[in-house]
């Protein structure tokens, strides 16, 4: 089953909050304090009451992704064509990536340690967990191809969580620059909380019925967010808190068992090739209802995870 999904803005703009306090043995905690010497400095970029400046800019970075869940083994395979726009007044030599899925490679996550103090009890799983770590338990994102738009290979660093792509040619104020890059990771079973606590996406597995729940969050390589007051925001990965990711528009294509419902945001283009004549109906009435339309019920999902199917080829 084919689903062609076209995203515009993909992910709102998030950051995790710093705890930033002037002056914190403070009895009342801050609550009340001006935020003057925490804010950035006004500038011709941004203004001091918040709104944006004369000289306003933010990068925009589409995506054109293309994936293949390989539900029997437990992988996802995707191919990436990205344009960088570089609105900003400055020359970049470098693209940072951001490989969340890293955090789940024991050769390649972030390596920060909490202050966790050990649990009075343990048994022999936690044990094997921290003997685990020590090898490469061949999670996180393999990079297997990284080009320009013309075929030739880039040269990049991935530093745990991140990766930096060299620019052959410096990439001036008001340009663009398109990079290919193909990847593939194991999935992680995100109910295995010794080894993973901390996963945003994975998968769940039923024994009852042989069948998987995936949750993708942070599933593919993207770009870091690059502004005026931080530059390049290329902080590691732990897990713990969200980034800044550049708004742009987004074309996806999904390649998923044809048991499997897809949810995600944007606008589908195919609903006519991917549901049922019965499903498309109630997918029409649901955009004008003012109650909820289960577009595929429970008796429907559950007679379709009787059956296994196989993938269907991508035919790009």
């Amino acid at each position: 089953m084919r689903l062609t999904i076209l995203l515009c803005l993909l992910f709102a703009q998030t950051l995790s909050a710093q705890l930033i306090q002037n002056n914190p043995g403070s009895h009342h905690g801050n609550k009340f304090e001006q935020l003057g010497t925490i804010l950035p400095t006004p500038n011709e970029y941004r203004s001091a009451s918040g709104v944006p400046g004369p000289a306003y800019w933010q990068q925009k970075v589409d995506y054109n992704i293309r994936c293949n869940l390989d539900e029997k083994n437990l992988k996802l395979t995707g191919s990436e064509t990205i344009t960088y726009h570089n609105n900003s007044p400055d020359v970049l030599n470098y693209l940072w990536f951001q490989l969340d899925e890293n955090q789940h490679s024991t050769v390649n996550n972030a390596n920060y340690q909490f202050a966790d103090e050990s649990p009075k009890r343990t048994n022999d799983r936690m044990i094997e967990s921290v003997e685990a770590a020590k090898m490469d338990n061949g999670y996180g994102v393999q990079i297997s191809k990284l080009t320009d738009a013309k075929g030739k290979k880039l040269n990049y660093l991935i530093n745990k969580t991140m990766m930096r792509v060299d620019l052959p040619v410096p990439l001036k104020p008001g340009q663009k620059y398109v990079v290919n890059v193909d990847w593939s990771y194991k999935i992680v079973d995100r109910m295995n909380f010794y080894d993973f606590s901390d996963a945003r996406g994975g998968y769940e597995f039923f024994e009852n019925d042989g069948n998987h729940i995936f949750t993708m969050a942070q599933w593919y390589p993207r770009l870091c967010m690059y502004n005026d007051v931080t530059g390049w925001q290329n902080q590691q990965f732990t897990g713990r808190g969200e980034f800044t990711v550049c708004f742009g528009d987004f074309k996806v294509e999904m390649t998923v068992p044809a048991d499997h419902i897809v949810g995600s945001t944007g606008e589908c283009r195919n609903y006519e090739k991917v549901l049922s004549k019965t499903e498309l109906n109630r997918y029409k009435q649901a955009t004008s209802s003012k109650e909820p339309v289960q577009v595929v019920n429970l008796v429907e999902a559950l007679e379709k995870s009787k059956k296994k199917h196989a993938n269907q080829d991508l035919g790009i």
